[in-house]
């Protein structure tokens, strides 16, 4: 019998880390935004020995809704080709606007052993956790796109792109509007949301979790008693993931 010697994984070797920035247009105000993130990376991995930081890759005046971005398919061949360990971006919307496309992505680079960490959600693609929300976020995108008329699309697109936001902000739970009317989160009522989300990826149905707050004495946007109707139109509710599609294309607020 011929014995073939196996060398043992060296378990020291320091994670090869990167991080990836991008701005969609060249003008001032973004070119200075892309400069602060790869400040912002380069000045946090610096001082630190654990890891081997392998520096920023970044595109400019670059959609993210297109895939052949130049620094980001170099990003990506570098990772097939074993020579990355972890993708460090500040969040999904930097990485990719197409919702399929991100979850495509880090599902191949999951299976390479290489995590995409999502500073702002604090999502990493190679926790469970982090491929449930992926593809949870993804499927309600597709079905936010199938459920649209042509003329809601219409009507969705252009507001989209004054940038306004599409829904009614007034008894929004886990956000209140700003001086600007703009949403800021409302940390309390978040912590509401996650829990509520958290006991439903667990298994707790939905009127365990109404009868669980109920009992907490946790109030609703209304002040009134949860039920599990309630807890039912959180769930579905695109709002309460801080997410606004159109097309597979979201904005975070």
């Amino acid at each position: 019998m011929n014995i073939r010697k196996i060398e043992a994984k060296n378990n020291n070797r320091k994670k090869r880390i990167c991080a990836y920035v991008r701005v969609s247009t060249t003008n001032g105000s973004q070119l200075d935004s892309l400069e602060n993130q790869k400040v912002y990376f380069e000045k946090l991995y610096a001082e630190r020995d654990d890891v081997e930081f392998l520096g920023v890759f970044c595109d400019k005046g670059i959609s993210g809704s297109k895939y052949d971005r130049p620094d980001f398919q170099t990003m990506l061949d570098a990772c097939r080709k074993g020579q990355i360990d972890v993708i460090h971006t500040k969040s999904i919307s930097r990485f990719a606007r197409d919702l399929i496309n991100v979850l495509e992505i880090s599902r191949e680079l999951k299976t390479l052993g290489i995590d995409i960490f999502f500073e702002e959600q604090n999502i990493h693609t190679l926790s469970n956790e982090g491929e449930v929300v992926l593809t949870v976020l993804a499927s309600l995108a597709e079905e936010e796109l199938q459920s649209m008329s042509g003329n809601q699309r219409w009507s969705f697109r252009r507001k989209f792109q004054k940038g306004e936001l599409l829904i009614n902000a007034k008894r929004f739970l886990g956000y209140d509007l700003n001086e600007k009317g703009e949403l800021v989160i409302n940390k309390a009522e978040a912590q509401i949301v996650r829990t509520i989300f958290y006991s439903y990826l667990e298994g707790m149905g939905t009127h365990r979790i109404a009868k669980k707050l109920n009992e907490g004495k946790v109030p609703t946007v209304t002040g009134k008693k949860w039920y599990d109707s309630t807890i039912r139109n959180i769930l579905k509710t695109k709002n309460t993931k801080a997410l606004y599609y159109f097309k597979n294309t979201f904005m975070m607020v």
